[in-house]
This record gives structure tokens, sequence and C-alpha cells, in this order.
């Protein structure tokens, strides 16, 4: 296969934009954009850039009613109440010209992205302005209005797929995902996330596994508050590879939300650079073990727009396209200068944090002292069973 690398691009994904004052800037994915093509990413071989065409209501239409999809297109004309009713208007999601343009174009890429991996066109692909995991049937969600990551699992199937796995390492729980895909027994969903009980939405105890018929395929892990690079490793080797390895999907679909990290101002996490670079590469790995090598990828949340973003993000892209890029790589200066000017603030001057994370296998023992161990007992008890797999081991 010639194309190891899709990426959907189009400037005008930036236009996804609720505002000067809105912790999601669009200029995180410029700044990530630029970053990747000046360390080589975009222009290594293997690496496409593809073009970006808007979904129609057809498509949103696989996750999103009729009515929601009219009220975002018709915002300017609701009522106070109707824009109440939808989600739209609030300080979350507040109201800005051609948002459902916008919001369209978003679910293209993806859908686009989607579409490519399971064709074949591409071994991987990735749309590092999606990953709106909040957005729900008909209503908006912490800063998503349409859910492009359902709308893609959606069309994937729509197109025959009858085994996908969805991983999400955003700090904040996956949840309109999950409850896109709460009943259906061909999606298994892990999101892994800070406890609900310090950060919005405030979903994603271990005990939502499932709805009747998909028990066990909704999976969530809730890591305190505070928790640390190798501590957040040992959780996700804990629960993805075993759950990966007896679920068998045909294609892994991913969310790489990087406000985990520890200066990401809206959540409590405190992972590094380096501890999220090797996430995305276990990701990398599970999906060749276990997927055939099908990786369909996104962005996500990440607040800390220039000193967090573009970095994991351009290791995010590396890592899908076989080019990784070793930590100590120091940042052009050329890209300093133009993060300066656009977020108006100095960027750091290495692609890592310095850090070397060493995880505890999960294999080595549990400590019941350890919160975080607790965290991941409750999730394995929850789930394993349902999968054939033994709890404790």
């Amino acid at each position: 296969m010639d194309t190891t690398l899709l990426v959907p691009w189009d400037e005008a994904l930036t236009s996804y934009d609720f505002g000067h004052d809105h912790p999601l800037a669009p200029v995180r994915v410029a700044l990530t954009m630029r970053l990747a093509r000046e360390l080589g990413v975009l222009d290594a071989a293997g690496v496409v850039m593809a073009p970006v065409t808007a979904a129609t209501d057809r498509v949103l239409e696989l996750v999103h009613g009729p009515e929601y999809i009219a009220a975002v297109k018709n915002v300017a004309h609701t009522t106070r109440s109707e824009r109440s009713r939808y989600g739209l208007g609030t300080d979350d999601n507040p109201v800005f010209p051609g948002m459902h343009e916008a919001s369209a174009l978003v679910v293209g890429a993806s859908v686009a992205a989607a579409d490519a991996v399971w064709s074949g066109a591409a071994d991987h692909a990735a749309n590092m302005a999606g990953g709106l995991h909040h957005a729900m049937r008909t209503h908006a969600s912490g800063f998503c209005l349409y859910n492009d990551v359902s709308i893609a699992i959606a069309r994937l199937l729509e197109q025959g797929a009858a085994r996908i796995a969805y991983v999400d390492i955003d700090a904040h729980h996956g949840d309109g995902v999950q409850s896109a895909f709460y009943d259906d027994p061909r999606v298994l969903t892990i999101s892994m996330h800070e406890h609900p009980s310090t950060l919005f939405p405030g979903t994603g105890l271990p005990e939502e596994s499932g709805g009747r018929d998909a028990q066990g395929m909704s999976v969530n892990v809730a890591l305190p508050a505070g928790t640390r690079d190798a501590h957040w490793l040992r959780a996700f080797d804990a629960i993805v590879p075993p759950l990966l390895k007896a679920f068998r999907p045909q294609i892994l679909v991913t969310q790489h939300g990087c406000d985990s990290h520890a200066l990401d101002p809206l959540a409590h996490l405190m992972l590094t650079i380096d501890g999220q670079r090797m996430a995305a590469e276990a990701l990398h790995r599970l999906a060749h073990e276990h997927a055939e090598g099908r990786w369909l990828l996104f962005g996500g949340g990440g607040y800390a727009v220039v000193d967090v973003v573009p970095r994991i993000w351009t290791h995010v892209l590396a890592e899908a396209a076989h080019r990784p890029i070793p930590p100590d790589t120091e940042l052009p200066e050329s890209w300093r200068s133009f993060a300066a000017q656009r977020a108006g603030r100095l960027a750091p001057r290495s692609m890592s944090d310095g850090q070397q994370p060493q995880p505890r296998p999960w294999a080595n023992g549990f400590d019941p002292a350890d919160p975080i161990d607790r965290a991941v007992l409750a999730t394995r008890r929850a789930v394993f069973p349902q999968h054939g797999l033994e709890v404790m081991h």
C-alpha cells in the first residue's frame, strides 16, 4: 500500500471557532499542522494530504436527529428556549457565524478518514481537528456541536464493519460516543479519563458498562486527579491490550485529547508529553497487533494551545506516519516565532518534557493501597468477565 497515513486537511477546518476567549482555540490545530510540516511529518513518504468536503445531512443523521441539525443550521433565527433545548448559545457552546458549515466540515474530514482506512486506500488516517466526543444525538455539549467520532464509527458500521474498538484517552469522559453505541455489541468503547467527581461531564464510572445486549462493551477507567505518567500507563496496560486482544477489532479508532497534560488549564491529571507520546506508540502497536493495522485517529481536548497540543499531536501524526520523532528533537525556531506571533506566547524548545516514565506492569501484582490500582480493579471487575478475561491476572 502506498499511503501509510492519509490526513484530510483544509485551513477552513480552523473556522470551528467559538470566539477569542473560548478555551477551544482553533489556533492549536493550525500550530499542530505547521509544526508537523516543519518537522517533515506531512512531507514524508507515504503521507497524503487530502481535500475536505462538508458532510451532508444524510451523513450527519447517522448519529444526530434532523431537528437538531436544523436548529444548528438556523441558530440565528431560533428563540432562546429553542437554543437551550439543543444546548446552543451556552458558555460552552456559544453561537458563531457559520457554525453548521464549520462543524459539517470537521465531520466531512473524519468520515473521509474513516472511508480511506476501511476501503484500504490508507493504512492509517487522522483528523486532528476532530475528536468532538461530547455531542449527543439532539444537543451540543462540551464544546462539541456534531460528534464527528460517532458519525465516523456509524459510517464504518454502515459499510459493513462488525467489530470496532474505540479508545479515548482524553481527560474528559467520552460520553457522547459511549451514548451513541451503548446498546451496540459491535462497538467496544474504552475511555480513560479523570474521575467524574472532579471533572466534566460527570459521567464515566465503571458501572456504566453497556446496555442489555452489549454488557461489557462500554469500558470506563476513572482515574484520580493528580495521576501521573507511570500510573496512567500502568492503568492503560491493565485495561486496553487485554480487551483489544479478546475483542479482535477490525479497525481501531482512537481519540487523542491531550488535556491529561499537567499544564492543561481545565483538567487535573499530571501527564507529560513523554507519557502521552508513549500512549500513542502503544495504540499504534495495538492497531497492528489486533486490527490488521487499520487505525483511525482524531484530536480532541487540549487547552494548553502552545506548550502542549502542537507537540503531542505532531508526535501522534509522526507515529501514524511510521516516522516517530526523537523526543530530544528541538523545535524549529521558525515555528517558535510563528507560535509567538499567532498565540502571543513563547513555545517550549524541545519535543519532550524530559521524562522517561517507567510503569509497573499489572502482572507484577495489585496494590490495594494504591488508588489507581483500585480504579483499575473496579473497571476490570465491571467488564472483564463479559470478555472471558480474568479480573486479577
